[in-house]
């Protein structure tokens, strides 16, 4: 199950998806992290976020809502507390910073500062939020400023960097070529797409931030699609993303095109997802019932 990414020589293709997972701690309670192919960290900006505030959850059919609104310490305690910790405990595992900012100049420093530590072999470039008011998704809607972003850091990078694509676009593809023309090594999809609930007694909505970006196994079959469409329209690798719950789930999606896989909500409702799901891929590459 072993496979190479641009910077990364990973044991399996399986990895979180970036703000499911914090930076491991809390994981590391549950199993052995050795387990993951690499580990995507939450999105880190230059200085601290507290995220959004009030409600911030709210649960549907096969779906989650959230707006947390990139929530992070920082990159400061990022680079000299969080991926320390890890390369101490994990010193073999390899670590994919996932970026974001609030602008390109951010979004570069931060690359500069957190593609230095030792154990991050890559960056994740977060340019798909939903929920947040600077920055976020608006730099993942139109394919200049996407190029933008991309050309800004990667050259401020000294790891390769995938770009993190949002489905909220008319044409998917047309943001993956412009990010691969601007100098991406990858490109990781789908991020979360822009949904709402109500409160039926009240007619308001749930959150408080009005809207939240829509994840869980719900979305599979678009974010399938979505690959699928990236993988025949790009020559760069794919980290592919969006309601995977399952081997046979992670099995599809490596067969529209993906390179590796991450596992997003499923870490909330399933015991142990990455390392069951990895379990369930590696029984139907031998030809195993599951």
């Amino acid at each position: 199950m072993a496979i190479q990414l641009p910077g990364l020589t990973m044991k399996n293709p399986f990895m979180p998806a970036s703000g499911t997972f914090g930076f491991g701690e809390g994981y590391a309670k549950q199993y052995d992290l050795n387990l993951l192919g690499a580990l995507v960290t939450k999105s880190t900006t230059l200085m601290p976020r507290i995220g959004n505030q009030g409600k911030i959850y709210a649960d549907g059919p096969s779906s989650t809502l959230n707006a947390v609104g990139l929530k992070n310490p920082g990159a400061e305690v990022v680079l000299h507390e969080k991926l320390p910790w890890l390369a101490s405990h994990y010193p073999d595992l390899p670590i994919i910073a996932s970026i974001a900012g609030a602008d390109v100049a951010e979004y570069a420093a931060v690359a500069k500062k957190l593609s230095a530590a030792p154990n991050v072999k890559a960056l994740e470039v977060n340019i798909s939020c939903p929920n947040v008011d600077q920055g976020g998704m608006a730099f993942g809607t139109d394919p200049s400023v996407a190029a933008a972003v991309t050309q800004a850091v990667k050259a401020a990078s000294s790891v390769p960097i995938f770009v993190k694509l949002t489905p909220n676009v008319t044409d998917i593809t047309t943001i993956a070529k412009a990010v691969e023309a601007a100098g991406a090594d990858g490109i990781s999809l789908i991020n979360t797409f822009v949904g709402m609930r109500l409160d039926i007694e009240t007619g308001e909505p749930i959150l408080t931030n009005v809207t939240g970006g829509v994840s869980g196994p719900a979305l599979f079959p678009m974010a399938l699609q979505m690959v699928y469409q990236v993988a025949h329209a790009v020559h760069i690798s794919i980290i592919g993303m969006g309601g995977v719950s399952s081997g046979h789930d992670a099995a599809e999606m490596l067969a529209a095109g993906a390179k590796a896989i991450a596992i997003g909500s499923a870490n909330y409702y399933q015991e142990q997802a990455i390392p069951k799901i990895a379990a369930e891929f590696a029984r139907i590459q031998e030809g195993q019932a599951v």
